[in-house]
């Protein structure tokens, strides 16, 4: 139990001050009411008057709470001190706290149910007689608070569009709100939605606050706070509304982002310091540095197989290579339950992840990697013990370079499915380092392909590939079956080649895969 002095003692003499005291022994909520809303003020309550600029507003709101068994009521100056004011509150039994005129009224609230929930706890942990303040909250609860203020529920979200955090009464809100708050993620097609209306280019240029209204689909206007710290965007608040909003409220939500923004800076340092001591960690586990045991317990990597994944952005991604990397890591190590651990190495990122279905797995991370409309390229490597994860971030790295270069299909491939390209680029690679290409008679055909424009040697390697096939290979070069077998009869007497000969069948597949695949 806190009374309301305790409560302004914690908050501080700076943003509160108690004008005149209550009757009430205990405080319980921090609610937000203005004269004539009489369901939300309850016994031991603290009023906040976001709406009230007149003594008469405020000597009516005292009169409602005092009937209502209200702790106290919270006014800014000049209210407190009107006579008429300190008259109602002295004959109604409730505390005049003052509120510090230049304060965000978000901001109160923000602290009051932080100083309250702690009192909670250590009333639960019958400690009541430390006076030492838990922190300020988490984004959940600053949310809370954010919906209070604007009487709406809230998410806040960050640059990209993913929920951070949700306020409760969730429940008076669209479809649209659900499947965000569902998949901690604003879908596809609601970001269309909200993009076709300008909304995302308004949030660039700083509005201060942003009205959408209601949308033929059904989905319900929504009031909208960038939140920004030294000109950088860091997210924004959405509040699903139901019609436009006053003005004092627009603005007490707005007055939220300031205080956001300093709880996404320092969760941003708490992440990026934690980050950088995890890929210190990966990159000692993956260059085999030290002890890879101790490393593999710290990143609380289980003794079971895992696989490495590399994963890079595309060359036209529009955040960038540098932001659409930051972006994937903050993806890879929230977004499949516990985080993968990652390092980034060779301008790409390798996560560790355990070869197993279920949370956190390579299958989770493989589906949370696919669900943009332009994902990066991933490659893992083969399932290993934690000895051998050097050997699969080998791999993977040789199998993402091949991605690269357009040699497997994509976006996201496997070992498994890898391999055989793997063996053919290695052995084109060897092959073409040894100077077979040099020998025999596919010099002919390459010189008549490059002079008449031709294409024997393409031809030939189809051909080659798909043995007794003749449809087949037909297929692979988009032609008919007389064309092919006209081709491979001039090529057969342009190069002087006897293709019946098992040994030179396969020399010429060596030659025309060294070719191709180097």
């Amino acid at each position: 139990m806190i009374t309301v002095q305790g409560v302004v003692d914690r908050v501080g003499p700076t943003l509160l001050h108690v004008r005149l005291g209550g009757a009430a022994t205990h405080v319980s909520d921090v609610v937000i009411a203005e004269p004539g809303r009489k369901d939300q003020v309850g016994d031991g309550d603290l009023v906040l008057g976001v709406s009230v600029h007149t003594a008469k507003d405020a000597v009516e709101l005292i009169r409602h709470c005092g009937a209502q068994g209200a702790a106290a009521v919270l006014l800014k100056p000049p209210l407190p001190a009107r006579s008429a004011v300190r008259s109602a509150a002295e004959a109604a039994g409730v505390a005049i706290v003052e509120v510090h005129g230049a304060a965000a009224w978000a901001q109160v609230v923000w602290l009051l149910r932080s100083v309250l929930d702690a009192a909670a706890d250590e009333l639960e942990a019958g400690r009541m007689g430390d006076t030492r303040a838990s922190g300020l909250g988490d984004l959940f609860r600053l949310a809370d608070a954010a919906a209070a203020v604007v009487d709406a529920p809230v998410t806040i979200e960050d640059a990209n569009s993913r929920v951070l955090a949700y306020s409760a009464r969730q429940d008076r809100t669209d479809s649209a709100r659900v499947s965000t708050i569902m998949g901690r993620r604003v879908p596809d097609d609601v970001l269309a939605r909200f993009r076709s209306r300008g909304v995302f280019r308004e949030l660039s240029r700083g509005r201060t606050t942003i009205f959408v209204p209601a949308q033929q689909d059904g989905t319900l206007p929504r009031l909208i706070v960038p939140i920004r710290m030294g000109g950088e965007l860091l997210g924004s608040m959405w509040a699903v509304v139901t019609g436009p909003v006053a003005d004092e409220r627009a603005a007490a939500f707005a007055d939220t982002a300031p205080v956001v923004a300093l709880h996404l800076l320092r969760r941003r340092a708490t992440e990026d310091a934690e980050r950088r001591r995890s890929a210190e960690l990966v990159k000692a586990v993956l260059e085999g540095r030290g002890s890879i045991r101790l490393a593999a317990a710290e990143l609380n990597l289980d003794d079971e197989p895992h696989r490495v994944v590399a994963i890079a952005t595309r060359a036209d991604d529009p955040l960038g290579a540098e932001g659409m990397r930051l972006a994937l890591w903050e993806r890879i190590t929230a977004g499949v339950g516990r985080g993968p651990a990652v390092a980034e190495l060779h301008d790409a990122l390798y996560a560790v992840v355990p070869d197993r279905d279920g949370e956190g797995g390579w299958p989770a991370l493989r589906a949370a990697l696919t669900g943009d409309r332009t994902p990066p390229l991933v490659a893992a490597g083969p399932a290993v013990r934690l000895a051998d994860l050097a050997n699969s971030m080998a791999l993977a790295e040789e199998t993402l370079s091949l991605l690269r270069a357009g040699l497997l299909d994509g976006p996201v491939t496997s070992h498994e499915q890898a391999w055989p390209v793997l063996v053919l680029h290695r052995a084109a690679v060897a092959a073409a380092n040894a100077g077979v290409t040099e020998f025999g008679p596919l010099s002919v055909l390459r010189a008549q392909d490059e002079s008449s424009g031709t294409s024997y040697a393409d031809t030939l390697y189809e051909w080659l590939r798909h043995p007794g096939d003749p449809r087949a290979a037909s297929r692979s070069l988009r032609i008919h079956p007389n064309t092919l077998r006209y081709r491979m009869t001039r090529l057969a007497e342009l190069a002087g080649v006897d293709l019946d000969d098992p040994d030179v069948r396969l020399a010429l597949l060596i030659q025309l895969t060294a070719l191709r695949w180097r």
